[in-house]
């Protein structure tokens, strides 16, 4: 299998015109199914397989050899943002437009590149309106906000619906460690204070050496694919109903845009294992027991590691206001908000200014009152 290159990815855009009337059809959220805005027509998505093991992981050892069948990966057309990094692709035949993530014009570019295919997808449950109210309710909650640009935002262009490449990571686990556990127990002493003796007690901590086994089944590790985004953002759009997962259909996907990876599976692996290890080492420290913790060493064997690529939706609003860029995330399945913190120098001159003039206020009514007494 041809090893899946590091050049950063492409999205795809799917199309499935209209048997009715020929125009492009998109999916629906909530609704399940393929609608065409022209006519009306709707159109069930198809349930044709394989879907047996469609959402089975995939041998993290082989993948990373680059042994995994070729039917395990295809080519992805490429269109770079030339500001954020972030790959999409037009709709159509255009050749030019503006990006996402950042809202940056950019123009098409040429080639492919081989990538892991998605196993999974989560499609999306709220439409763009749904998402904007979601979006615009979460601008006005902002203190110190730019009034304006809340205004812009609402009177906006649409939001963009966006699947965002995840992996997922499952692994079994068995860990050996050695450590300390503390016990803690008082002594007491006399000093003295304020020229009087006192008896104080002292907290001490006795330690006693340990060791032992812990063993945990990781499931569902989910691990961001991409850079276009910000973690800081796309950390805060969780929880996500990964149960509700379908296996990977391009249906679900008409209308909308479907970025390719960019973080290498290895790389994805890494954070994966950090986040096993802090889960490893809780895990040991309940096991000591005790007051308290010490943990000198911890070596841990992981078994049967799989992964599996996965899309989740995400609506997003990229705007340009007075020069700087902001941007919106929507979780696309519970209207979940993250984004950029814009700030109003003006409100927040106001805000002092009012502080120091109720600061005085008050400091002037209780001069006047300590005068009267």
């Amino acid at each position: 299998m041809p090893s899946p290159n590091r050049d950063a990815p492409a999205a795809t855009q799917h199309r499935f015109p209209c048997d009715t009337c020929g125009a492009d059809m998109r999916y629906a959220p909530g609704d399940g199914a393929l609608i065409c805005d022209h006519c009306g027509n709707r159109q069930e998505i198809s349930g044709d397989g394989p879907w047996e093991n469609a959402l089975s992981e995939l041998d993290l050892a082989a993948a990373l050899a680059a042994q995994l069948p070729a039917e395990e990966t295809q080519r992805t057309p490429l269109m770079k943002c030339p500001n954020c990094g972030a790959e999409v692709t037009l709709v159509g035949d255009a050749h030019a437009g503006e990006c996402p993530f950042c809202a940056t014009p950019m123009v098409t570019g040429t080639g492919t590149q081989r990538r892991f295919k998605p196993r999974g997808v989560l499609p999306f449950g709220l439409d763009e309106r749904t998402a904007r109210a979601a979006m615009n309710d979460w601008l006005g909650q902002l203190w110190f906000a730019p009034s304006g640009l809340k205004d812009y935002a609402r009177k906006g262009r649409k939001m963009q619906g966006i699947y965002v490449p995840y992996w997922t990571f499952d692994a079994a686990t068995r860990s050996s460690y050695r450590g300390e556990r503390g016990t803690v127990y008082y002594e007491t002493r006399t000093v003295m204070r304020d020229g009087k003796r006192q008896t104080i007690r002292v907290a001490k901590v006795r330690w006693r050496s340990v060791s032992g086994r812990v063993a945990r089944a990781f499931d569902d590790i989910l691990v961001l694919a991409s850079h276009a985004l910000p973690k800081r953002y796309t950390d805060g759009l969780p929880p996500w109903d990964l149960a509700a997962l379908e296996p990977y259909s391009p249906e679900f996907l008409a209308g909308f845009s479907a970025e390719a990876y960019t973080v290498q599976i290895e790389d994805g692996y890494v954070e994966a294992r950090a986040h096993m290890d802090g889960v490893i080492a809780r895990d040991v420290k309940f096991d000591i027991g005790g007051d308290r913790q010490r943990i000198h060493g911890i070596e841990t064997q992981i078994d049967g590691a799989s992964f599996k690529h996965i899309l989740l939706p995400v609506w997003m609003a990229a705007y340009k206001y007075r020069g700087t860029s902001y941007r919106f995330v929507v979780n696309g399945r519970t209207g979940r908000v993250q984004g950029e913190r814009p700030w109003s120098a003006w409100k927040i001159g106001f805000a002092i200014l009012l502080g120091l003039l109720v600061a005085g206020a008050v400091g002037f009514a209780f001069a006047v009152q300590q005068g009267a007494l």
